[in-house]
Formats: structure tokens, C-alpha cells, sequence
């Protein structure tokens, strides 16, 4: 395995030299009982009180650890009540949860950063109001005896990657660091496990893979990270919709405020945060540990801000010019500026922070 690459400033990414490369898809308001930062005071403990939605339709995904915390623990479905029904649906990958966005199959999902500012370039109406992870979560991975040593031999390969996810992004961005672009490999879009698939059976050469299925398929068949860069990698957002920010910000709240209460015991309880993953994904314990303690990060600031769009800003020449963002550079900079939504995340922080003293 090649030493993973120090981390840069996401200013210094340099992504201008992957300008013009296919990028396939790399990517309290009125209504409401409460305010953004004052859910509680209608809702109460335990939804005694009139919320402003009789239901609640989140994911939950294998690489988001903080929402399986959630979902195991009931977190949401305490905050509520009976009165408020809530519904969880897996997302496979960034791709996913922004079709459950897009489609109204969700209210709340959780991306990557890249699929994110995709998402909304292309009028998704969605915004971050949460983050959950500063990850390590994709790398180029090959089979055990494979030659394939780094992103240069990819030239002319079949390589596996799920558009409109981090991976895909990262794919991107490392042909570039060899000179390459998507034009150069011979591109198979399948989902994050089919793409393992693909790999041990053969069909492809290389996979721009995500964990947990990444790390499983080191440690079960031998498979290779042979290019890693953390800088490549954006942040996990946690999205909304617009319209469930502005309708129902009360019940918006309770969702933030449950990720900050998972963020605090999954750092005191890795090894129990590690089971959660493991059963979640049908992984190996040790493999679902590797991830959680070395790959996840989860300990970062909750709140979307300045690092966030500085990542965002650093990306957003390669989804300026890939050519699938149909308002190109205009409709990228409008997104980057009206993506955050940090009011929820600033109180639940705030909260967090003052139940800890």
C-alpha cells in the first residue's frame, strides 16, 4: 500500500488542471411551530406538543456512522413522540440520497460535499445544514496481483466508479495528477458495491472504491490501495431540502441536535460506534474499526462554514467545466454561495457544548 499523501490547504488543490474533463456526474420559516434555534420550547421532551409535520423521512448509510448512532438509539423517534412518524431509508451513495432528495423520498440525507454542490448547481433545491465527518473515504483500489501500481497506469484501463459520489470525484482528480483524464480510462458507472464486484471478478481493473466496502475488500481478498489522498476527499454534509428547512424548521432542529448528541458518544464509544458499523454493513469488526478510527474524523466541528466552501471553491473549476452542470460556472458559484444553512447546526452545538459543562 503506497503511504497516504500529507494533507494540503483545499485552496492549494490545483484542480484547474482537470478543467474541461468529463465529469459524468462527480456530484425558521413560516409553517413551523418553532424557530431554528429554539425548537424545543413547542415541541417539548419527547414531542409532548404539536410539531409542524406528522413525519420525518431521513437516511441512514453505511458511510455515515453518526446516523446509524441515531438510528440504533432512537434519538429522532424519543425527540418526537408518537406524533410525528419517522422513516428510515438506506442510501447506497451520494447518488442515492440525492435522488431521495430530488424525488421527495427524503426530507434529510446525507451526502458528500462534491455531490452536494452537484446537486444544487443542477436546481436541486437542497442545503447543508449539518456536517458529519471529515473522511477518508475513497482511494484507488486494485486486485491483489494486479500491475497496476498508481494513477498513471490507468491509461487505456476499465475502472470502476459510481457517478455523482465522492469516489467518482476522486477518480477525477488523480487521472488529473497523472496527466490523465476520464476520457483516458474506459469508465464503468456502477454502484460503490458493484464496483468491488466488478473488481475480484475481473470485469475491471481498478476501482475509485468507498468504505466501509473499500476496507472489507482489503482485508477479505487481498485487495490494494494504490493511491490515497485525503485532500481528494470532501466532506460528509447533511442536506435538506428547502422546503422542509422553511416548513419545518422545529422538527429540522430535533434531527441536528440528534446528529450533535451521536457526534459526543460515538468519540467516547469508537469500539461500540465500530459494532454499529460492522452489523450495518455485514463487515468484519476489525475491518469496521479500521474505518471508524482511522478514515472517519469524526470529531470536526458540526457546524458548515468557511472550510467547507473552502473545499467547495476548490472543486468547483472541475464542475465549472465537466460540461454536466447545465449553468456551468454561473450556476456553480450560485450554488457554492446559497448551499449553507448553518442556524440549526450553530444550536445544536451550542447545546451540546453547554450539556457537556
Amino acid at each position: 500500500m503506497t503511504p497516504r499523501i500529507s494533507r494540503r490547504t483545499a485552496t492549494a488543490l490545483g484542480l484547474t488542471a482537470v478543467a474541461g474533463m468529463g465529469l459524468a456526474a462527480c456530484v425558521p420559516g413560516e409553517g413551523s411551530e418553532n424557530t431554528a434555534a429554539g425548537s424545543g420550547s413547542s415541541g417539548g421532551e419527547g414531542g409532548a406538543g404539536k410539531w409542524s409535520t406528522g413525519s420525518l423521512t431521513i437516511d441512514w448509510a453505511t458511510y455515515n456512522p453518526l446516523s446509524l448512532v441515531i438510528r440504533d438509539q432512537q434519538l429522532i423517534e424519543t425527540a418526537l413522540g408518537d406524533s410525528v412518524t419517522v422513516e428510515w431509508v438506506q442510501s447506497a451513495g451520494s447518488n442515492k440520497a440525492n435522488e431521495f432528495l430530488r424525488s421527495g423520498s427524503a426530507d434529510i440525507a446525507s451526502t458528500a460535499g462534491s455531490a452536494a454542490l452537484l446537486a444544487r448547481a443542477n436546481n436541486s433545491p437542497i442545503k447543508v445544514i449539518g456536517i458529519y465527518s471529515q473522511p477518508e473515504w475513497a482511494a484507488l483500489v486494485v486486485g491483489k496481483d494486479s500491475d497496476i501500481t498508481g494513477p498513471a497506469d490507468l491509461a487505456g484501463r476499465a475502472v470502476a466508479a459510481t457517478p455523482g459520489t465522492d469516489p467518482y470525484c476522486f477518480l477525477v482528480q488523480t487521472l488529473a495528477e497523472a496527466g490523465l483524464s476520464i476520457d483516458d480510462v474506459e469508465l464503468q458507472p456502477l454502484q460503490h458495491a458493484d464496483g468491488r464486484s466488478a473488481l475480484e471478478g475481473g470485469s475491471v481493473e481498478a476501482w475509485s472504491g468507498l468504505d466501509p466496502i473499500m476496507a472489507a475488500a482489503e482485508v477479505e481478498s487481498g485487495a490494494q490501495l494504490v493511491y490515497r489522498n485525503v485532500d481528494f476527499n470532501t466532506y460528509g454534509f447533511l442536506n435538506a431540502t428547502e422546503d422542509f428547512i422553511e416548513n419545518h424548521a422545529d422538527v429540522a432542529q430535533v434531527v441536528v441536535d440528534a446528529y450533535e448528541q451521536a457526534r459526543t458518544w460515538a468519540l467516547a464509544n469508537l469500539e461500540a460506534t465500530a459494532q454499529l458499523l460492522a452489523d450495518a454493513a455485514g463487515i468484519d469488526l476489525a475491518v469496521a474499526t479500521t474505518v471508524i478510527t482511522e478514515r472517519s474524523n469524526l470529531d470536526v466541528s458540526g457546524v458548515p462554514g468557511e472550510d467547507q466552501l473552502a473545499v467547495l471553491e476548490a472543486i468547483s473549476p472541475m464542475l465549472s467545466d465537466s460540461g454536466d452542470v447545465r449553468g456551468g460556472a454561473d450556476a456553480v458559484e450560485k450554488a457554492r454561495g446559497s448551499i449553507l444553512h448553518a442556524d440549526f447546526a450553530t444550536a445544536a452545538v451550542e447545546k451540546q457544548t453547554a450539556e457537556k459543562q
